[in-house]
């Protein structure tokens, strides 16, 4: 029923004037990106949002072609480049601001002849970088597939364990763990009156090649659902959420947890904690996908893309933040209110 009403709450959201969506070039012409700079509020209005993050730019990612936008999924690439994969499945390699700058290339997850929404709707995504091999999560299908990293292959499989997660609410953050684990979030919540857990998965190895999942709940912030999930390198895990915070028209908010997979137990309750809010005055969107990139000096910038909708009131923002996972709670910390 709540999924039912925030589908209905958006539908009515984009008809007065923003179910005009966008005019664009056809999608096989000549591309061009542009980032075109935000303004941002001051230091300490920063601070008392985003915690331990430092925010060093936001930028409204804009292309005149028909497809661009939509992404719900953010892959860090070498050579300073992301990988944004829309729920359309349409993909974009790109250099942001401030890395050296390559040209923008686009691809799709499967030929433009297979592109229905039930086979394209790519919630999630993760990389291995040794390989280049690409995993997504599939939310219609409730499926995980598996692509070389030219997406000239595809193996997908849809466990047992996300058969029962909705048309809809299924897997929406997904991250291949250093160590060959995958964990798996569920959008949706685990019950009709539930607003913070979520079903989890824990793979043992590649789900493709038919390992079985450990299965936990996920403990968030209230109202919230998960987006995307990426792992620093400590270990722990960011954890992106959103949530629809004003129907007409659209307005997300948005928050970062921060978890470690250390503490997953199987039947049991993972907890996190919040260490971000992504709301006013900020620059917000519907941020779904999340990068993490280590930096020379022990810092990590932290990526963050929003998907517009296809909306003409919504933007693809995309901002930079800088973290040093140090300031982050301490895993003592964690571990006690697990306790509790």
């Amino acid at each position: 029923m709540r999924r039912a009403l925030l589908a209905l709450l958006i539908f009515v959201g984009l008809v007065p004037g923003t179910l005009v969506f966008e005019p664009g070039e056809p999608w096989n012409e000549t591309f061009s990106l542009r980032f075109a700079p935000l303004k941002v509020p001051s230091k300490a209005e920063r601070s008392a949002l985003l915690g331990p993050f430092d925010l060093v730019g936001a930028w409204a990612m804009q292309s005149p072609y028909s497809g661009f936008g939509g992404y719900s999924a953010l892959v860090p690439l070498p050579e300073q480049r992301l990988m944004a994969i829309s729920d359309s499945g349409r993909i974009l390699t790109f250099s942001p601001p401030g890395a050296p700058q390559i040209a923008p290339e686009r691809g799709t997850m499967l030929p433009e002849a297979r592109r229905r929404k039930f086979d394209v709707d790519v919630e999630a995504a993760t990389r291995d970088p040794a390989t280049g091999t690409i995993w997504l999560a599939r939310e219609y299908l409730n499926a995980i597939s598996r692509h070389d990293p030219q997406f000239r292959t595809m193996v997908n499989v849809q466990p047992a364990a996300m058969r029962d997660w909705g048309d809809n609410t299924g897997p929406e953050a997904l991250a291949r763990l250093t160590d060959g684990r995958f964990l798996v979030l569920r959008e949706g919540f685990t019950g009709t009156f539930e607003w913070r857990r979520h079903a989890a998965l824990l793979f043992p190895g590649d789900p493709v090649s038919g390992a079985k999942p450990l299965q936990f709940t996920f403990d968030g912030s209230t109202g919230y659902s998960p987006t995307d999930v990426a792992q620093l390198p400590d270990g722990r895990v960011l954890i992106l959420m959103r949530r629809l915070a004003w129907p007409l028209p659209l307005r997300f908010a948005g928050r970062i947890l921060v978890a470690d997979p250390a503490t997953i137990r199987a039947g049991g309750v993972w907890r996190t904690r919040e260490v971000a809010r992504l709301e006013a005055p900020l620059p917000t969107d519907n941020f779904e996908g999340l990068a993490i990139e280590p930096r020379a000096d022990g810092r990590v910038t932290v990526w963050l893309i929003s998907d517009k909708n296809a909306a003409a009131t919504q933007r693809t923002l995309l901002l930079k933040l800088v973290l040093d996972p140090q300031r982050l709670p301490r895993l003592r910390q964690a571990r006690k209110k697990a306790r509790d």
